[in-house]
């Protein structure tokens, strides 16, 4: 029975619930799966997360007794880390200190590498391109097994640090969404293109209990709702601007930000210099099971971010039949068709976001069509259990292949795993 090692930056975490659920479906295929996290994340407010803490090997805080394990076997299998020490310290655009913290982490892999040891592990996934990735890479190197990793967006977009290496170097790598993988090609055309396989994420989509797609709120009264970490990446100031205009505008509307993180007080400064206490609030981390009850009670659920990969929160509200909008970015315009399975409006334009807000408001009534479209696309392409299945078939058969038979078999593979639900 294989045992592969699943690697994250932070795990568990209610916003990445995929990997768990990845997790989860391995290990009823008869794989036993190692989880593995740099560090433990606070996740009180939600429980569901709590089975996860006790199986899951944290690699901070470090201990004396596997660092000087690390030393060793960085010393003794120096000449398997030299290509990877060679493009940290070889000229070019990284700065001093991108270096500097590079080499840390090679030693980190070295660590990560005797934390595995015991457990026989044959493959390393790692998800994130960040510097997981890296540690993911040394200790496979230090261990001579393969390791794979899942793309998604700011990771490939925004730091794309020594993804070239990673790219040469990995087993296969996976990435949510075409546009990611012809971004890929395009940035790093001497990849093998047979190793990037397209396969999406996906959502519960309530098949056997359809949500009612009747619009049945206040006519008069817009609820909007985001959904996610409070972080510059995620521009919730540009929306809570746009309240403002809408505000000004005369529009009478309610506008809930769940999630919490460093731009929260930011956020909360933001609104009270606009006087938007009574219309705009910030609700904090909800737990997943319960953004249901959220989703029910908007009427358009947005998000305004300035780098994605195919946002869960946008694949959830329309698998319930909600009206979406969002920015035309990266992977969104394969999921949000405008004006068919919603909404879509210019980056960074905030007149025109405000807009789409206020004419999908006078709208609304009528937009019975966009709703049922959204949620007949979510179940035909982003059925979550659809795409994990198809994701865990790719990973098992991964680890069958020989390393020099990967790539030409995972070539073979690709177009049935890009679309699971056209098998």
């Amino acid at each position: 029975m294989p045992t592969i090692a699943y690697l994250a930056n932070l795990f568990p975490a209610t916003t990445e619930s995929y990997i768990g659920d990845e997790i989860r479906e391995l290990r009823k295929r008869g794989i036993l799966v190692v989880p593995c996290s740099i560090r433990q994340s606070a996740h009180a407010s939600d429980q569901t997360l709590d089975s996860w803490v006790p199986q899951t090997i944290y690699l901070q805080p470090v201990h004396v007794t596997v660092l000087l394990q690390a030393a060793w076997l960085c010393l003794r299998e120096f000449t398997c880390l030299k290509k990877l020490l060679w493009r940290v310290l070889l000229p070019g655009n990284p700065s001093l200190s991108k270096r500097v913290r590079t080499l840390a982490h090679t030693f980190f892999g070295a660590y990560y590498a005797v934390v595995l040891r015991k457990f026989s592990v044959c493959h390393i996934h790692v998800h994130h391109g960040y510097f997981g990735s890296w540690v993911a890479m040394v200790a496979a190197r230090l261990l001579g097994i393969e390791f794979s990793m899942t793309l998604h967006g700011s990771d490939l977009l925004v730091h794309p640090a020594y993804l070239d290496l990673k790219l040469e170097l990995c087993q296969f790598c996976v990435t949510i969404s075409e546009f990611n993988r012809r971004h890929i090609l395009d940035h790093y055309p001497e990849v093998d293109p047979r190793k990037i396989v397209v396969q999406r994420l996906g959502v519960d989509c309530g098949e056997n209990t359809p949500p009612t797609l009747q619009e049945k709120h206040d006519p008069f009264s817009l609820g909007m709702l985001t959904a996610g970490r409070l972080h510059p990446v995620k521009n919730h100031a540009f929306l809570v601007r746009a309240c403002r205009l809408l505000k000004d505008r005369g529009l009478n509307f309610h506008c809930l930000i769940a999630g919490d993180g460093c731009e929260r007080p930011a956020l909360q400064q933001l609104i009270d210099a606009f006087e938007l206490q009574s219309e705009v609030r910030l609700i904090g981390q909800i737990p997943r099971e319960d953004m249901c009850d959220y989703y029910d009670s908007a009427d358009l659920v947005v998000i305004t971010s300035r780098s994605e990969g195919i946002p869960l929160v946008l694949m959830e509200a329309m698998a319930r039949g909600k009206l979406v909008l969002a920015p035309a970015i990266t992977g969104i315009p394969e999921l949000v068709s405008d004006g068919e399975t919603g909404f879509l409006y210019c980056p960074g334009a905030l007149q025109d976001f405000v807009a789409r807000v206020e004419t999908i408001n006078r709208s609304r009534s009528s937009l019975g069509r966009v709703r049922r479209a959204a949620r007949k696309h979510v179940i035909e392409h982003y059925n979550r259990q659809a795409n994990l299945a198809a994701f865990c078939d790719l990973l098992v058969a991964s680890l069958a292949l020989k390393p020099n038979s990967a790539t030409s078999n995972l070539h073979d593979q690709r177009i049935l795993y890009e679309n699971p639900v056209l098998q």
